[in-house]
């Protein structure tokens, strides 16, 4: 049992969503050119060593739930190769708009499979969300574009992952939980990867190396994040990762969001930041 520290839980999800932005950046130029497995494959190559290695001693895949661990990996591993293919078709600023809601999802969830309360004006938050998402996507005022789609079912796997990382802390340590994680990617893309290895140039080597030092980082962060914290808790602090979405996105590649994503983002941000306060001052 930890013990509830949830400053030092906001701060460890903000610099795990920094992390993960500067990753997903790396990872759509590597798309373009590489298929998206192998990238994956390098990224749990370096996962499994981080893992191993912060781990130490304590290094075991003794789990109190080995099933639920071993499902929470591989859908680690969907919801990843998910967003590096909304990365291929659409700019970051748009795809992490609508995977902003992946929040305001962990509530919804949370209440379901961890037992966690929420009133009212929680579930009204999510249904705020889920019309700023319907913004972003514009149903019935444009032709929806398939790749709008990815990211969403990203923000479900995403919180989903989120849930079930809450809820196997309850019985299993960090470190055995970030160790299952690793080696359920690493199994699975070791399958698959000398079907589609493309040989990296040395630019891409390096690109390749920073997702997976990103990656490793940044999934510890949040672990340790929900070791101190409610999944529900620490959701507002996710919502940091649209910020640097944004930046890195216009820095990197010149992408502008256009006024409904920016607005429909906005509607989201605002829903999870209300829910918060009123946490906060119940």
């Amino acid at each position: 049992m930890h013990r509830s520290r949830p400053g030092l839980a906001a701060v460890l999800t903000c610099l795990a969503m920094a992390g993960f932005a500067s990753m997903d950046a790396m990872s759509k130029f590597l798309v373009r050119d590489y298929p998206i497995i192998q990238t994956l494959w390098v990224r749990y190559v370096i996962f499994t060593g981080f893992a191993v290695a912060v781990s130490g001693r304590q290094a075991s895949l003794r789990s109190a739930r080995p099933w639920l661990q071993a499902g929470r990996g591989l859908l680690a591993l969907v919801e990843n190769g998910v967003f590096v293919l909304a990365f291929a078709w659409l700019p970051l600023a748009d795809a992490h708009a609508i995977a902003a809601s992946s929040p305001l999802l962990v509530i919804a969830l949370s209440v379901g499979l961890l037992g966690e309360k929420a009133g009212a004006q929680r579930w009204i938050a999510v249904g705020a969300g889920f019309a700023g998402v319907l913004l972003i996507i514009r149903p019935g005022f444009q032709t929806l574009s398939w790749p709008l789609a990815i990211p969403l079912a990203g923000a479900f796997l995403w919180a989903a992952y989120q849930v079930l990382t809450r809820l196997i802390s309850r019985v299993d340590r960090s470190e055995t939980t970030l160790l299952w994680t690793a080696v359920s990617g690493l199994a699975v893309t070791t399958l698959l990867v000398p079907a589609a290895w493309k040989p990296p140039s040395p630019t891409a080597w390096l690109l390749l190396a920073g997702v997976g030092i990103l990656g490793s980082l940044s999934h510890f962060a949040l672990i340790k994040a929900l070791d101190h914290a409610e999944a529900g808790a620490v959701q507002p602090y996710a919502y940091t990762l649209l910020l640097w979405a944004t930046v890195l996105g216009f820095a990197v590649f010149g992408d502008v969001p256009d006024v409904w994503t920016m607005g429909g983002a906005a509607v989201v941000v605002a829903s999870g930041l209300y829910t918060w306060r009123h946490d906060r001052e119940g």
